[in-house]
């Protein structure tokens, strides 16, 4: 188990692991350029996750992994790049939101397009949902050993099925994982026009052996295939 945090940060400051600029790796925008601000802290702890470094204090270092930034640092920061879009990630961004009101009010002012991600367990609120141009979604399965109580929040998961600006992304680990992704898909009524299967894979071999058979599924019922762009170039290595 990991080590308690807060989950809340100082009046005017984020909790963030780290900004970089880089290729988006998954969903619909994968290749396009962008600056990512990776926020900590999770209330989920999936077993296969890349970022745990963003929550995990059992292996990881709180006080050298999180920093602290008010929205005009992170604003100067992000300007640095050449690119108009943004991705929130995280972590959990949503763990900060009524924190997060004022960065994304800062983005949209400032002209940026903004992604946000997340894990769909928590209802984002009305001032948030007004400066973001698209949900990226990633309800948990039962492969990412999260019970399927804290991992399916009925009241979110209907929210995102009905939100326009939402596509909806599993991780497929085997092809067993399939007929729960039916289940959800059927029990929500999500639209099979925003749902993505992304392979679960650490390595380049385990992402394209995986993405073959996913790719038949897709074509078959109209999904999308999103490989993990950031595993086939970077092998999965940590941003810079």
């Amino acid at each position: 188990m990991s080590i308690p945090r807060p989950l809340t940060s100082e009046i005017g400051a984020l909790k963030l692991s780290e900004i970089f600029y880089s290729l988006q790796g998954e969903g619909i925008d994968v290749g396009k350029p962008a600056v990512f601000i990776r926020t900590a802290l999770c209330n989920l702890s999936c077993i296969w996750c890349d970022t745990k470094y963003t929550w995990d204090w059992n292996h990881y270092d709180y006080d050298k992994e999180v920093s602290e930034m008010t929205v005009p640092e992170i604003q100067e920061q992000i300007s640095r790049f050449d690119t108009k879009h943004c991705i929130i990630t995280g972590g959990e961004p949503l763990i900060q939101q009524m924190k997060l009101v004022s960065l994304l009010s800062s983005l949209k002012s400032n002209d940026y397009f903004v992604e946000v991600e997340t894990n769909g367990t928590i209802l984002p609120s009305d001032m948030v949902e007004r400066f973001v141009d698209r949900w990226n979604v990633s309800p948990k399965l039962q492969n990412s050993s999260i019970s399927k109580l804290n991992r399916e929040v009925k009241a979110c998961l209907e929210y995102f099925a009905n939100n326009s600006k939402a596509y909806i992304k599993f991780v497929i680990c085997t092809r067993s994982d399939l007929s729960e992704v039916m289940t959800l898909i059927e029990k929500y009524m999500l639209k099979r026009e925003r749902i993505i299967l992304m392979p679960e894979g650490n390595s380049a071999v385990e992402v394209l052996e995986k993405s073959k058979w996913l790719a038949e599924i897709c074509l078959k019922k109209g999904y999308r295939l999103s490989i993990r762009l950031h595993t086939l170039v970077w092998s999965g290595l940590r941003a810079k």
